[in-house]
């Protein structure tokens, strides 16, 4: 992924990145080579950032990926072509939440870091609401259900008390 698809910050939309967050332990991420591709850098230096600066990177803020995980994200995007030298990684990746690449884009700076950072914040912000939207649509659709399930009880009581109306009546 590294080198060959930059993208320029002018031409980065919100749907691109949006594309390249993920949900992994119920967190929203993004994978250290696609931040590093953003950033226009190498995803070894992004993560020789962040280990010199562990300190500002709690678990909250970047994690590395398990094998299942990785495994997972794999499958979701397929990124091995299965042959070429360089294809595979070595090491599991690191994913970052919101806040992870705040803290990057502070260390990075660069032009090209900001105006990534100032998008790729722009983009995290839509997906909450847009999930806070869903949310809401959830809950109201769960309380029509309920009601719903409510009507259709007192529709069967009244059923049922008019049909022991009429086996009384033909009595």
């Amino acid at each position: 992924m590294e080198g060959n698809n930059l993208i320029v910050p002018n031409e980065l939309s919100n749907e691109d990145i949006k594309n390249l967050i993920y949900t992994v332990r119920g967190k929203k991420v993004m994978l250290d080579s696609d931040v590093a591709m953003l950033y226009h850098c190498g995803t070894k230096y992004v993560n020789r950032i962040v280990k010199r600066n562990i300190e500002r990177f709690p678990e909250d803020f970047c994690f590395q990926l398990n094998e299942k995980e990785f495994e997972v994200l794999r499958c979701q995007f397929v990124t091995l072509n299965g042959n070429g030298r360089g294809q595979h990684r070595k090491y599991l990746p690191y994913v970052f939440t919101e806040q992870g690449i705040a803290m990057l884009s502070a260390l990075l700076k660069s032009d090209v870091a900001v105006s990534v950072s100032v998008n790729i914040m722009k983009a995290f912000i839509e997906m909450r609401k847009l999930l806070m939207i869903n949310g809401q649509v959830f809950e109201r659709l769960t309380n029509m259900e309920y009601k719903l399930l409510e009507h259709d009880k007192k529709v069967d009581e009244v059923f049922n008390q008019l049909q022991t109306e009429q086996a009384i009546a033909i009595r």
